[in-house]
């Protein structure tokens, strides 16, 4: 299938899509605890029915069984031959779809961390999805589905190994919490402002909640999608009853949000975790004939994206800021850290331009004799873990645009791309490759034409030559090209000229180096600041300056309130109001402190020894700067203003001052890990343990005793394990819902034999009301775990 007879096919109506197998599967007989991929090789027939019924209930596609026939996850059950059980396992979908139906090959999370936090590196995530993309193809699969997945960085893998494999269609579709963002914080929007650009031809959501909040997420995305929207919710939410996992909502009443989720925009609709071709027969019924609307508030803004957030730019909205500082040039210390390959000036120069109002950090990794890719490589990694505002990349190197695009969680901006022969044939295609954004500089090899209307022939050709690549005029930035007053006044009129041009005439967005105006004039922030409103009066979309001008920032705000641009006064009151909330999280005047706040493991022991240095008894670091820390890292979470990556970062850098502080308590006979004992597990059957692992850092970081027994570990193992160890609280996990009822088993045994110890439970299948049923506490995340266990202990 071509991306094109795709798109045709979507245009045409509602594509009706398949719904759960693992539960259907499980009702015929495939046990918990074993590798489902490989026991329905062992038994063909049963997905070859399920997938028939779904095919004869009005699937246009079906998903083949290979959810978690990646190489990493087949890694847990010993399996090598990825190749070949994706192969198989496309053929019988295909004996089942027998020509009625499409087959989408379907890709899942490798149930593993990435770097920073995990083992593995991108690249070979990407390398061990084109693996199990090989096998698909040979198993002869229409297009591709990207499915279920909860971190924007792997969905991006996933991706990019198809795109490298092959030409077919990719749906992507990621899970959201009910707070509206994956477990790492990203929210639908980012995620489909990212996922579109780089090449998926659908995207959407697929299980975590039922019908109703999906139709949330889908009217929300739709006025800035580009491409076909999906959703796969579940039959409602999951509970157990007489001991099996059932959901809250019947085939009739999921087929009633038919209409609402045409309505809110959906081109492709289909069930996920309780759904069975009872639902999928309700919505192909109830959506014959219909088409998708479409919404009548288009955006045209250009967007960027990070992991966490968008940035829109428009010359409607207030002048987007792109910070300047990280760049080397005239900048001595800065150079010889990067050429030392050291973050910390990069990490501090991007977290104070953020905090002075940067919403993007342009950067530069541009020192003679360093390898520029691999540098800029590694200022990107750290970046997009320590700030949430997306990047500009500044370089003119293909190879280091190539090396950092690749890993760049979102969607990036390049500055910049010109009618430079070099750029156009070899920056371009990269930049269309990994869905950047672009700043267009109009010079050409003849050099910087003086003349605006010299520059506007420029801009109609690089834009002429960029729509072969699929680009809008909502894809990149124009640069005005600042020159220096000094040595030319008109200079500073012809690229207002540009600037006025672009706004009115042709319809793109702005932007301008803004310093180079004033150079080698003495004041030079009364220049920038004048010459920024003025551009700003013609409709200038963004500048790239330094945010730490005090006197350039307050003109900045003024403009944009008197060119209608901050629109209520809502930014300029907010910033200088007397009532003005805090914007960023406040640091204390103590290093130990701003370290775990900010997960800055690379530096934390060394501050911890300079503070030992000086006399700072090792209890007190605790008790006063270590504790305080990482419980405000809590709060922070919990206010959603912190997520998963942060959370992370802040218990690592915290876990490594407690190791290296340690010793010096424990000179001073002061106890560590005396709150209580934890045993700690994921139940048998479930061989997923990201959750649990962090729990287990949280959990030791606050002072507890914990034994992780792992993951799939059996009731006995933990019973024993609680009894011999004296432990206080028995913690168990659990993601599947299939795998939840042995945490009820556990509760039963500990109630039966009498032993004294709490249960605590948490993880994705589980709820309150489940804890409660089996006489459980419940954590909803890692936070949360830390401070229900220490209610438990204290009611011990």
């Amino acid at each position: 299938m071509t991306k094109e007879q795709f798109k045709e096919m979507v245009s045409k109506g509602i594509v009706i899509l398949d719904g759960a197998a693992g539960t259907l599967l499980q009702e015929l007989g495939m046990p918990t605890g074993i590798c489902p991929e490989k026991w329905v090789l062992d038994n063909p027939q049963s997905i070859i029915n399920i997938q028939k019924q779904y095919v004869d209930s009005g699937s246009d596609i079906v998903y083949t069984f290979t959810f978690g026939a990646n190489e990493l996850k087949l890694k847990e059950f010993n399996i090598d031959d990825v190749i070949g059980i994706n192969r198989e396992l496309a053929k019988l979908s295909r004996q089942a779809a027998n020509g009625k139906a499409l087959v989408a090959g379907d890709m899942s999370p490798t149930g593993q961390l990435m770097e920073p936090f995990g083992m593995y590196t991108f690249e070979e995530v990407v390398c061990s999805y084109k693996k199990q993309v090989a096998g698909l193809l040979e198993g002869g699969v229409d297009l591709f589905v990207i499915e279920t997945m909860m971190d924007i960085q792997e969905a991006r893998a996933a991706l990019i190994a198809v795109k490298e494999s092959c030409d077919l269609p990719v749906i992507v579709t990621m899970t959201f919490e009910r707070g509206g963002h994956t477990i790492n914080g990203t929210d639908p929007l980012t995620a489909l402002i990212t996922l579109q650009s780089l090449g998926a031809d659908a995207v959407g959501c697929n299980c975590s909640t039922g019908p109703k909040e999906m139709i949330e997420i889908i009217e929300k995305i739709k006025p800035y999608a580009k491409v076909p929207l999906v959703a796969k919710p579940n039959a409602g939410m999951p509970k157990l009853v007489d001991g099996k996992t059932v959901f809250d909502m019947d085939a009739t009443e999921f087929t009633r949000y038919t209409d609402e989720f045409i309505k809110a925009g959906v081109n492709l609709l289909g069930g996920c975790c309780g759904t069975t071709p009872e639902y999928i027969l309700g919505l192909s019924e109830a959506a014959k004939g219909k088409r998708a609307y479409e919404s009548a508030n288009k955006s045209n803004d250009l967007i960027l994206s990070s992991s966490r957030r968008i940035v829109s730019i428009s010359n409607n909205l207030p002048t987007c800021l792109i910070g300047e500082r990280i760049n080397p040039t005239g900048k001595k210390k800065l150079r010889q850290e990067l050429r030392d390959g050291s973050m910390d000036l990069v990490t501090e120069y991007a977290m104070d331009q953020v905090d002075e109002g940067a919403l993007v950090l342009d950067v530069n990794a541009g020192v003679p004799g360093i390898d520029e890719a691999k540098i800029l490589t590694k200022m990107v990694k750290t970046l997009s873990t320590f700030v949430t505002v997306p990047l500009c990349l500044d370089s003119s190197s293909p190879e280091a645009l190539e090396s950092a695009l690749r890993v760049y969680p979102g969607r990036a901006l390049i500055n910049s791309i010109s009618a430079e022969e070099s750029k156009l044939e070899k920056i371009l295609p990269i930049a269309a490759k990994y869905g950047a954004a672009f700043i267009l500089l109009p010079l050409d090899d003849n050099g910087v034409p003086e003349k605006a209307d010299d520059r506007i022939k420029i801009i109609e050709s690089v834009y002429e030559k960029a729509k072969e690549y699929g680009y809008t005029k909502s894809d990149f930035l124009i640069d005005g090209l600042v020159m220096t007053a000094a040595s030319n006044q008109e200079a500073s009129l012809e690229t207002i000229k540009v600037i006025n041009w672009s706004n009115k005439e042709f319809g793109a967005n702005t932007v301008i180096g803004l310093s180079n105006i004033s150079f080698g004039l003495p004041e030079r922030t009364w220049i920038n600041a004048a010459f920024l409103a003025m551009a700003m009066s013609q409709g200038l979309s963004a500048v790239i300056m330094n945010p730490g001008s005090q006197e350039t920032m307050r003109i900045k705000r003024a403009t944009d309130v008197l060119t209608g641009k901050d629109r209520g006064s809502n930014h300029y009151i907010k910033t200088y109001g007397a009532d003005r909330g805090i914007t960023r999280v406040e640091k204390q005047e103590a290093p130990v402190f701003n370290c775990v706040l900010e997960g800055r493991q690379s530096e934390i022991v060394d501050v911890v020894k300079a503070e030992l240095t000086k006399g700072v008894p090792p209890v007190e670091l605790v008790d006063n700067h270590l504790i305080p820390a990482i419980s405000r890292v809590g709060e922070l979470y919990q206010a959603k203003t912190y997520f998963l990556p942060q959370l992370i970062q802040s218990a690592e850098a915290m876990e490594a001052a407690m190791s290296y502080i340690t010793p010096f308590l424990e000179a001073e006979k002061k106890q560590t890990n005396t709150k209580g004992k934890i045993v700690l597990a994921t139940v048998k059957g479930d061989i997923h343990d990201i959750g649990k692992n962090i729990v287990a850092l949280m959990l030791r970081n606050y002072g507890f005793n914990v034994i992780d027994l792992g993951k799939d570990v059996e009731e006995e193992v933990i019973i024993k394990t609680a009894v011999n160890e004296k432990a206080d609280i028995i913690a168990l996990s659990a993601l599947m819902t299939t795998t939840m009822e042995q945490m009820r088993k556990i509760a039963d045994r500990v109630k039966t034999e009498g032993i004294e110890v709490n249960i605590l439970i948490g993880g994705a299948a589980v709820d309150e009301s489940y804890a409660t049923q089996i006489g459980a506490a419940y954590a909803k995340d890692a936070y949360l775990a830390v401070k229900k266990a220490e209610e438990l202990v204290v009611k011990r």
